[in-house]
């Protein structure tokens, strides 16, 4: 699935979703990836069950209002002692499906929002 939006150059923005990749101002990305307005960053992670809080140490350094974590193809809820991790650094966290999360991202970035989306492809 392609996104089309009215585009501003200097934003991170997904430009595309499909099976097992997502796209960042058209370029492909088959592993997961943490996208902020100005970056994005390979996130080396094993899967949506082997997720721990260490997987989300870009919080801190990036400062988000929010996370948006897209979990894949279905939407999942991270395990309880997961959850209390990510309530604990005090950034509202959001959970989709990795489509949904995409197009919250845009439309959160394009707001001028502090949003981070840490999306899983597989």
């Amino acid at each position: 699935m392609k996104l089309h939006l009215t585009r501003d150059a200097s934003l991170q923005l997904f430009s595309g979703y499909g099976t097992g990749y997502v796209a960042v101002n058209n370029v492909r990305y088959e592993t997961g990836v943490v996208v902020s307005p100005q970056a994005v960053s390979a996130w080396d992670v094993r899967g949506f069950e082997a997720l721990t809080a260490a997987d989300f140490g870009f919080i801190g350094a990036l400062q988000p209002e929010i996370v948006i974590l897209g979990t894949g193809a279905a939407q999942q809820f991270p395990r309880p002692e997961l959850a209390r991790a990510l309530a604990a650094t005090g950034v509202g966290v959001e959970v989709m499906d990795s489509r949904a999360a995409c197009r919250t991202y845009n439309i959160l970035a394009t707001e001028g929002r502090k949003v981070v989306a840490a999306i899983l492809t597989a």
